[in-house]
């Protein structure tokens, strides 16, 4: 007997048990590349910025590095707690009885080196603040350099993106502070802006302080007046 062959008929593709359709899994392979050029640059940023702060400390002077150096040993506990020992052994030894009392109350030659002390203390501190002020000054004109190329750059970007806006279609021909941001910022026009500011603003200041002082000697004037009766006045 012989047995006749039937084909089978192709499997459909079963679908997902969610009843919506598969898509395809995206892998991202560029992500691992991404991180990895992200660390490099942070690498060689602070590597930038190290490389540039220790030119800025090559330029130091042997003072200023010792001033530097005092001014960070009084600014610790450690400094605070030797005082507290030395003030406190020299009070007790001048005190207590039976220790020969080199500098009996009120303590005169403490008064005298602690103020010799502190004049000093108050020198290297101003010579470190020079220093710190010197390094700021160099650290806030980089800032500015780089503002300045920064606006640049966002300004040419501007520029850029207004000249695919219109090769796209998209109108900004009327907007008027778009053309203004168009414009590269002057510095030295923006400085003199501030300035105006600044001297329109003092200028007021004076002005009320007259006024002020104008109105406290009228009414001292009337007040020394006797007999009068005085009407208060409106401010």
């Amino acid at each position: 007997m012989t047995v006749a062959h039937v084909p089978h008929a192709p499997r459909r593709p079963t679908a997902p048990p969610s009843g919506r359709r598969s898509r395809p899994e995206i892998i991202d392979d560029a992500g691992g590349d991404n991180d990895e050029d992200l660390a490099s640059l942070t690498r060689e940023n602070i590597a930038a910025v190290a490389r540039l702060e220790a030119a800025l400390e090559g330029q130091a002077t042997g003072a200023d590095r010792f001033a530097d150096q005092i001014r960070r040993f009084c600014s610790s506990t450690q400094f605070i707690a030797m005082h507290v020992i030395w003030f406190a052994g020299w009070i007790l030894w001048n005190t207590l009885h039976g220790m020969p009392h080199f500098d009996p109350y009120p303590f005169t030659f403490l008064t005298l080196v602690v103020s010799l002390e502190a004049i000093f203390l108050s020198a290297f501190v101003l010579i470190s603040q020079a220093h710190s002020g010197r390094l700021d000054e160099q650290r806030n004109r980089l800032d500015l350099q780089i503002n300045l190329l920064t606006e640049q750059e966002n300004t040419k970007m501007l520029v850029m993106l207004d000249r695919i806006a219109e090769a796209v279609g998209v109108p900004t021909q009327d907007d008027a502070r778009l053309r203004a941001m168009q414009q590269a910022v002057a510095p030295g026009e923006l400085a003199e802006q501030i300035a105006e500011a600044i001297q329109a603003g003092a200028a007021a200041k004076r002005a009320g302080r007259k006024d002020t002082e104008k109105d406290a000697a009228k009414d001292a004037d009337e007040a020394a007046r006797p007999g009068e009766a005085h009407s208060p006045r409106a401010r």
